[in-house]
Parts: C-alpha cells; structure tokens; sequence
C-alpha cells in the first residue's frame, strides 16, 4: 500500500519594508549569480528568446516576433524564472551547480502551485488582448480601413492618438497589478510550501507596503528589457538571467520567513 505525503505548508512570512538600497543589492546580486552560473542563465533565457524567435520565424515578420514574444511570456516565464530562482538558492545555500538537478526541480513544478499562476497570468494577457480589441473598435471602427503595415496614418488623428494613450494608461495599471501578484509570489513558491493564492496576495502585499520602491523596480525592469531588445532580442540573453536573480535576492529581503532567521541564529550561535 502507497502513501501519499504531503507537505507541511510553510508559516506565513513577515513583510519587510524596503529601499533604494534593496533595489541596487538586487542587482548586483543579479550580476553576481549569472557571473558564477552564466551558462545556467543563458540556457534559461534561450528557451524564451530562441522560442520566441523560432515561432516569429514560421510565422513571419519582425512584428509578428514581438507579439509571440509577448504572448508566449505567460506560458513560458514562470518556468524560466524557476530555474533562474533555484540557480540563486543554490547559490546562497552552497549547494552544487547541477544542471541536471535544476532541471529537475523546474520538471516537478509542473505538480505543484507554479502552473495555476501560469493559467492567471494566461487569462489576464488573453483579457487584456480583449480589452485592446475592444478601445480598437471603439475609437477606430468608423475609421476608413488602413494597412497598418504600409501606413500608420491612422494612428496619428485625434481617435488614433487618444486610443493609443488610453491603451497605454490602462496596459500600465494592469501591468503593474499583474506585477505586484508576481513579483514574490514565483519566488515564494518555489522557495516554500504554500498555496498559490496566498502567494499572491502576499506579492501584492509586499508590493503595497513598498508601493514606490516597486514602482521604481517595474520601471527598473521595463528599462533593462526594453534597451535588450533593441539589438534583435539579444540583450535578453543577459537581462534575463540578471533580472531573475536580482528578483530572487529581492524577495529573500521582502518577505522574512521565521524559520530562516531561526536557522541563521543557530548557525551563527554554534560558529
């Protein structure tokens, strides 16, 4: 007869409050994990960068590249960032650098919480997809019909341009909603056991109680990946490993766990 064993879920951790100094050990932290394991950190962002690349390629167009890009990010990035993720627990604990084993621990997510932040984030892209459809109608269906490809004229009349700023103001709110349920949730599921919605609303949380200084994140983040694409997405190949680590250290200082400070006590008392 087999046993199911199930694990003890993890206490509920204590949300710090953070600064412009979390931000900038963050990311030195973020260059120092993909300087020790950069070959773990190019794998990763070429399972997103190549993908994307390969499917804009069969689809054709520099265009359409972005937007698979775009769309393929929720199905994809949790569990590049799983990898990344346990890359720098790795690294903080001392534990070997096995590929093979970080593999594996992204393999076994497919059983536990990371998938249902997956299908949200999926749902939330698709109804933002359906928002943007609809202000298009809205603003630009008595529009004569244009080629979007040829000519971006009807962007630039009053309609085109005032679609163009409300998309924008509403893309940047939901992003940034979309980012405070993320942005801890991924690495606090990966790092304990925990149920996915609590997860995130513990990200967001976190987020609130430090409403500017992840505010400048974001803005930090969208920087970092907006200057990488310029060269033909290279610059991911970087950025994305750097930035996921960076993200792992930032929530190591976020959201303390009880039992983490007691193991550090211990070990410094019996040092």
């Amino acid at each position: 007869m087999t046993t199911n064993v199930v694990a003890e879920a993890s206490p509920r951790p204590d949300i710090a409050i953070l600064d412009g100094s979390d931000l900038a050990f963050a990311l030195s932290m973020g260059w120092r994990d993909f300087r020790r394991a950069p070959g773990i950190g190019l794998v990763f962002s070429a399972v997103y960068v190549l993908g994307g690349l390969f499917l804009a390629f069969i689809s054709g167009g520099f265009v359409m590249q972005t937007v698979i890009l775009a769309l393929g990010f929720p199905l994809v990035a949790p569990f590049v960032a799983v990898g990344l993720y346990e890359t720098s627990r790795r690294i903080e604990s001392g534990a070997p650098l096995d590929l093979y084993q970080i593999f594996g621990v992204v393999w076994n997510e497919k059983n536990r919480q990371i998938p249902w932040v997956g299908a949200i984030i999926v749902f939330y892209f698709l109804f933002y997809s359906f928002f943007a459809h609809m202000l298009f109608a809205l603003f630009m269906g008595l529009s004569v019909m244009t080629n979007v490809s040829s000519s971006w004229d009807v962007f630039l009349t009053a309609n085109g341009l005032t679609m163009i700023a409300v998309e924008l103001a509403v893309g940047a709110v939901l992003g940034f909603i979309l980012f405070g349920l993320t942005v801890f949730s991924l690495p606090l599921l990966v790092d304990k056991e925990i149920d996915f919605m609590t997860a995130m609303l513990l990200s967001f949380e976190a987020v609130r109680e430090n409403l500017a200084v992840m505010l400048l994140w974001a803005i930090v983040i969208a920087v970092y990946l907006v200057v990488s694409m310029i060269p033909a997405f290279l610059g991911l190949f970087v950025s994305l490993p750097v930035l996921g680590h960076a993200t792992w250290h930032l929530y190591r200082r976020a959201l303390i766990h009880p039992e983490d400070v007691a193991e550090s006590s211990e070990i410094a008392a019996s040092a």
